[in-house]
């Protein structure tokens, strides 16, 4: 079996002060990529910051930083569409419509977000983005923190807004959302429909035991210090690269062999 290996670099949330190794500018971002694409990263989930370091869905850092990547390699590109939780629902799509990548996050729900704020996922903003998605070619990754946005992606389906085969990302730890437990993940793997793809992660101290359950229940995985800049208990990852080279190891330890970029695609079922 091939496993994918997403990466997601930087996130909206983590500082330089977390962790001095997390990659923000658009240079940083491409060079940590292409690091994680030679370790065995078949997929980059990105997240754009703006100069001062905050997250940002503008729309020419996210050119910028595609431009750079695609000078290095062909590693599927999956594009935030959650990156600033006061962005519009225009700017949320604008990247979209201009970069059209093979990948897009689509958070099928709304929830309370790290017991501080508001992620709203709006049902007008998800009927428009579905078919922006379609209207441009950009396969869904539907994001799912708890059930009840699993069933929401039943309902979008039903209507059309999504097509079959759907592909999900489990993202499991995030305050206000689901915890990461291997049993949580197997009762959210099994309301989602045959023909399905999926993926998962854990955040922070989660992010190991979520990745191994994944791997031993046919998923596939994401790391990245977009959810944890921990490598190990109280010791900072030294790249995101770190992260891709252990679970490309657990992953052939495993039975299973590292997916490559065209092999993902197939997986997925996308168009270069």
């Amino acid at each position: 079996m091939k496993t994918i290996i997403t990466v997601a670099p930087t996130g909206a949330w983590p500082t330089k002060e977390n962790n001095p190794n997390l990659p923000m500018t658009p240079k940083e971002i491409a060079e940590d990529v292409y690091e994680c694409y030679k370790a065995g990263a078949a997929v980059a989930h990105l997240h754009m910051r703006d100069d001062a370091g905050k997250g940002t869905m503008s729309k020419e850092k996210f050119q910028e930083t595609v431009n750079l990547i695609r000078e290095k390699c062909d590693i599927v590109l999956n594009l935030t569409t959650s990156g600033d939780l006061n962005a519009t629902d225009e700017t949320r799509q604008a990247h979209l419509k201009a970069i059209k990548p093979e990948l897009a996050s689509y958070d099928c729900g709304s929830m309370n977000w790290m017991n501080n704020s508001l992620f709203i996922n709006h049902p007008k903003f998800l009927e428009e983005l579905g078919m922006t998605m379609q209207e441009n070619g950009v396969k869904p990754e539907i994001e799912i923190f708890d059930a009840g946005m699993i069933y929401n992606s039943l309902y979008y389906l039903k209507q059309g807004v999504l097509k079959a085969p759907l592909h999900y990302q489990f993202v499991l730890g995030a305050a206000g959302g689901t915890a990461a437990t291997v049993e949580n993940l197997v009762y959210l793997k099994s309301l989602i429909p045959e023909g399905s793809t999926w993926s998962a992660l854990g955040i922070g101290k989660g992010h190991v035991p979520i990745m191994l359950a994944a791997i031993a229940m046919g998923g596939h995985v994401r790391v990245g210090m977009e959810d944890n800049v921990l490598f190990a208990p109280k010791v900072l990852a030294d790249s995101n690269a770190q992260f891709v080279t252990r679970a490309a190891n657990i992953i052939r330890e495993s039975g299973n062999e590292v997916a490559t970029p065209d092999e993902a695609r197939e997986i997925l079922g996308l168009k270069k």
